[in-house]
């Protein structure tokens, strides 16, 4: 075997790729010990326009210990009961379910500004700002998650599979927009959410989209008939919704904001009118109902899915 003599020219030329060898796996190890908080910040500003990196931390997410498809932290923002004064309610806000509708994550963050001046304790909030990261963050931000899931169709709902299945392929075309994958809560993401639902239980659940620019609503009590300039228009249930998961099979109230543009924020006046209009709405209305029930409900699909449902909680777990 003939051995390589290490000239003082071949030694300089392996320099250079040592060295890169060395500097890739301190950036690796960084990487790995890296906040996860301050990452998904800095992906988030270098995504939307209308969110700052600065916003983006100021907002002091924290981690729920859930992963997405692809690893990447679900965060939430959690507003809890102040001492002098108990919640009249629980509301969990989501932005960003489907990861091409900029402004549903960026008004959501606009608004937990508001929170952040004039949380009152009136009401606890819960508020996830970016259910889907993989669909916002990835080069091209796509609906789905990145197993190509409608994350808005693997909800639980009576014969599940049957049913999306059904609508998928004759209503939809087999459209891989709205592709509801094969079983229900077959995804982290979605898995998540239910499990957040069961221990928070929410007495309405704020969901917003975009981009139809309408109101809609599912469950109990009286539906609003406008917030800001969304007007009431029930759009109907699809199999596997969170809307027909939560408001029509347990009865707790879904509130869906249809922005009219996924990819220009409402004005400044709009944005504060339809929080306004939220916060009034909410503090005529709820709660008026038993949640027990509802909440039992969730328990008896939990068992039946193999119930305590399995999160992903941590990285490669």
């Amino acid at each position: 075997m003939r051995l390589l003599r290490l000239t003082p020219l071949l030694i300089a030329a392996l320099l250079p790729a040592a060295a890169w060898a060395a500097d890739k796996t301190a950036a690796e190890g960084l990487a790995s010990t890296a906040d996860p908080v301050q990452v998904t910040c800095e992906k988030i500003s270098h995504k939307l326009g209308s969110v700052s990196l600065a916003e983006c931390l100021q907002a002091s997410l924290q981690t729920t210990g859930a992963w997405s498809v692809q690893e990447q932290p679900i965060l939430i923002k959690e507003y809890p009961p102040l001492g002098n004064r108990t919640p009249r309610a629980r509301v969990l806000m989501l932005g960003g379910i489907h990861g091409d509708e900029y402004s549903s994550v960026s008004i959501v963050f606009k608004w937990m500004q508001t929170l952040d001046r004039y949380h009152s304790g009136l009401f606890h909030w819960r508020v996830v700002p970016l259910l889907n990261p993989d669909g916002l963050l990835q080069a091209e931000s796509s609906r789905l998650n990145a197993n190509g899931i409608d994350l808005n169709r693997n909800f639980p709902t009576p014969d599940w599979y049957a049913q999306t299945r059904d609508y998928w392929e004759r209503r939809t075309h087999k459209d891989p927009r709205r592709y509801p994958g094969e079983a229900a809560l077959s995804e982290p993401e979605s898995r998540w959410l239910y499990e957040e639902i069961r221990s928070f239980k929410p007495d309405v659940i704020v969901s917003v989209h975009a981009p139809y620019g309408v109101l809609d609503f599912d469950g109990p009590p009286r539906a609003p008939n406008r917030m800001g300039y969304l007007h009431l228009n029930l759009l109907g249930t699809y199999p596997g919704s969170l809307g027909n998961c939560a408001g029509v099979q347990h009865r707790i109230p879904v509130i869906t904001m249809e922005l009219p543009s996924a990819g220009i924020m409402p004005s400044d006046g709009e944005t504060s009118r339809m929080w306004t209009d939220l916060v009034r709405w909410m503090a005529r209305n709820l709660p008026k109902r038993d949640t027990k029930k509802a909440y039992a409900s969730f328990d008896d699909i939990a068992r039946a899915l193999n119930s305590p449902l399995t999160v992903r909680t941590k990285a490669g777990g």
